[in-house]
């Protein structure tokens, strides 16, 4: 084999491999940007739901064709700032009233059922009334909780929404909502 075609192979080969790599690296990058984001959780506002240091998968797409839910767990931009990345439990609804008298939370005067959270509020807050467009939310740890009830700008808009936490996948794998 002369020294040329030996060139002319290497070179075909870092081409191959060249292309591939850029294809995948432009598929990461597509699909992180529009599809999903994958997170770690970096406090314990959301325990016992989601522990400080589960990696989960947050689904962009989720309210493109679906409004958000009361209880959807969300990924946004933080209001009073607009940059900072939080993960909350969505409480409350546009046009919705909502209040925490004696450990309990109340969504225009009814009780909210809330399985997931393991202790009362030890704090009275509200009323607030939810503005169009707007969401209420609260960490699942309520006692230990940056959330809705303590901000300047109370509530998430949706335009601020990242989308909706889909699956945990580390330290286990488990549905989130």
């Amino acid at each position: 084999m002369k020294k040329t075609d030996l060139k002319y192979k290497i070179l075909h080969e870092i081409l191959d491999w060249s292309k591939v790599i850029v294809t995948a690296l432009s598929a990461a990058f597509l699909i992180s940007n529009t599809l999903i984001v994958n997170s770690q959780v970096p406090t314990g506002s959301m325990e016992e739901t989601i522990m400080p240091g589960s990696r989960i998968i947050i689904n962009r797409l989720a309210y493109r064709t679906e409004e958000p839910k009361r209880k959807d767990i969300i990924s946004f931009y933080f209001p009073d700032d607009g940059k900072t990345v939080f993960l909350k439990r969505i409480i409350a609804l546009p046009g919705e009233q909502i209040e925490g008298i004696d450990g309990r939370v109340y969504i225009n005067g009814n009780v909210l059922d809330e399985p997931y959270v393991k202790e009362a509020l030890n704090s009275d807050f509200g009323p607030f009334l939810v503005p169009d467009n707007s969401y209420f939310v609260m960490g699942d740890n309520r006692n230990n909780s940056w959330d809705s009830r303590y901000w300047e700008d109370k509530f998430v808009e949706i335009d601020e929404i990242i989308g909706k936490a889909e699956v945990e996948y580390f330290p286990e794998l488990k549905l989130l909502n």
